[in-house]
């Protein structure tokens, strides 16, 4: 009767949390963008509102969610994205119980139809174009202040593609123009803020970066906290933004050293809703160095875009990838796999036109970084049967017979003497080692380690044990340290832009020097629930 009712209260239990995820989910209308001709995810796409400032970006699955009330409004949405014919859909039209897939055309304008529609004006160099842009920044980006309101979150994933540590804000940024500089003068308040438990944690991954230890870092690079918190982080890394000053490597301060640091070819222009971009493609390339006969100094290559209007110049996006060059070995063997070599980290940018001017729709800062995680096998434990004068051996898991058995594993000396061993006896998790001596000198040496333990612990200056080139039964090797890629991401997502804001008191601002998710201020404005988390579908 009583296992019955734990079985009852269990299953109440399970339908209750059912329940409420069920009811989380209803709550609003989920989608999936795609290329109506590959079927791959549309990233970054725009979701609005018709005739409403508010809206989504899509996410690295194409995957969006849009607030149930919209649909009982009877509104309709408006997708847009880079190169893609812009859609409307009536939202009634859109299931609540599935997952939409919606796909977009592509829609691409040839560099001939290009040419004429120029009006035969004359053909710019794609250094020039790229001139014009930098040096029209004052005219086309807004010189007055203005705040934006958004999505942020920063996530990882794991070699398996796994979301994990998923943190999502709400926040607004008070921005005093781009006659300002952005960090020295924004200004950031926090709506809300929280750590998504509905995705996997992994407490080491979420640490800082680590080069002392080595435990956590970016392989052949370096990001500065730019004394800040990770907003700040990526912030500083909207190079158009802050075009003025040092941003990332190898833009540097973008408009003076974009140009000289790169060069630039013409790919075909593009559409953006009504307006046509030029697509300008960016390469560096750093080659590698020889220091000497096994060490090298790693290249570097950098691949990117920037699209501008053919109206005005200005920039409505930037993507910049650089990669770890080294796509050799010793012997300069290629990679055919990875031609560009291994990406270090990737910063793409949207800004949209608001009348005529640009405001930011959505920033990404991704990155790949190294773990170091502990060993999955280890000797727990080294004792001593001073009755039947062995030694036992024990690890956390189950050793591999062969090479638990080959006895110049264990490198044991006692008073700096190396012991050699008779024979071995593998019982599960532990091995039994009997050393080979003479019984006389085999009971002295027992005698003198259990004279000189204390509080049951082996003196390590009297007996020292090494074991190495063994595994477990899963492969792990003994000891061994492994390395583990993961990917960063940093986005901000833009909801609403507010072309005079007025700033609010410091002390209801988010502290710039404190991670965003651990004891900031919150303040929720009267519209708060005008803005939603675009959470990813899991």
């Amino acid at each position: 009767m009583v296992l019955r009712n734990i079985r009852y209260i269990y299953c109440l239990i399970l339908f209750c949390y059912s329940t409420i995820l069920f009811s989380q989910e209803k709550e609003f209308i989920q989608g999936k963008l795609q290329d109506a001709q590959t079927g791959e995810p549309v990233v970054f796409a725009t979701i609005r509102i018709k005739d409403n400032a508010i809206g989504v970006i899509s996410n690295q699955d194409g995957g969006f969610r849009i607030p149930k009330k919209f649909k009982e409004l009877g509104d309709v949405l408006v997708v847009s994205s880079m190169g893609y014919q812009k859609k409307e859909i009536p939202i009634e039209s859109l299931s609540h119980n599935d997952v939409n897939i919606i796909r977009l055309s592509y829609g691409v304008l040839e560099l001939a139809e290009a040419v004429v529609t120029a009006k035969k004006k004359r053909q710019l160099s794609p250094r020039r174009i790229v001139r014009r842009a930098l040096e029209a920044i004052p005219v086309n980006f807004s010189q007055n202040s203005f705040s934006t309101v958004g999505y942020y979150r920063d996530y990882q994933l794991n070699e398996e593609n796994e979301y994990i540590n998923l943190n999502e804000a709400i926040i607004e940024v008070f921005d005093a123009g781009f006659d300002e500089l952005d960090h020295k003068t924004s200004r950031i308040r926090i709506y809300d803020y929280k750590k998504n438990t509905d995705f996997r944690r992994n407490h080491f991954a979420e640490q800082k970066y680590d080069y002392r230890t080595r435990r956590k870092i970016i392989s052949n690079a370096f990001l500065s906290g730019y004394g800040g918190n990770e907003f700040i982080i990526l912030r500083i890394h909207d190079a158009i933004r802050s075009y003025k000053v040092n941003s990332f490597d190898f833009v540097n301060t973008l408009e003076k050293d974009l140009l000289s640091n790169h060069s630039f070819f013409r790919e075909e222009d593009l559409y953006l809703d009504d307006e046509i971009l030029y697509t300008i493609g960016i390469t560096k390339s750093v080659p590698a160095s020889r220091v000497s006969n096994k060490l090298y100094i790693t290249g570097y290559k950098v691949v990117g875009r920037l699209y501008i209007s053919k109206n005005d110049f200005a920039i409505h996006g930037m993507e910049y990838t650089l990669y770890d060059n080294q796509n050799f070995n010793i012997n300069k063997k290629s990679n055919p796999s990875n031609p560009h070599g291994q990406p270090i980290f990737e910063v793409v940018t949207e800004y949209k036109r608001i009348y005529t001017k640009m405001y930011l729709n959505y920033i990404s800062l991704h990155n790949l970084f190294r773990l170091k995680e502990e060993p999955k096998f280890i000797a727990e434990d080294i004792t001593v049967d001073f009755s039947k004068k062995y030694f036992i051996v024990t690890f956390n898991t189950e050793p591999e017979a062969r090479s638990a058995n080959i006895l110049r594993n264990y490198k044991f000396k006692f008073k700096g003497r190396k012991l050699k061993f008779l024979r071995s006896e593998l019982n599960k998790k532990r091995i039994v080692l009997y050393p080979d001596i003479e019984k006389a000198e085999l009971d002295a040496m027992f005698k003198e380690i259990e004279e000189n333990r204390k509080d049951g612990i082996l003196n390590k200056d009297l007996l020292v044990a090494e074991i190495e080139n063994i595994k477990d039964k899963e492969g792990n090797l003994l000891n061994e340290w492994t390395f583990k890629d993961y990917q960063q991401f940093r986005e901000y997502f833009v909801q609403r832009i507010n072309q005079k804001a007025k700033p609010i008191p410091d002390s209801l601002l988010m502290k710039r020097n404190r991670p965003i998710f651990e004891d900031q201020p919150i303040v929720k404005p009267d519209d708060f629930e005008e803005y939603w988390m675009n959470t990813p579908l899991k």
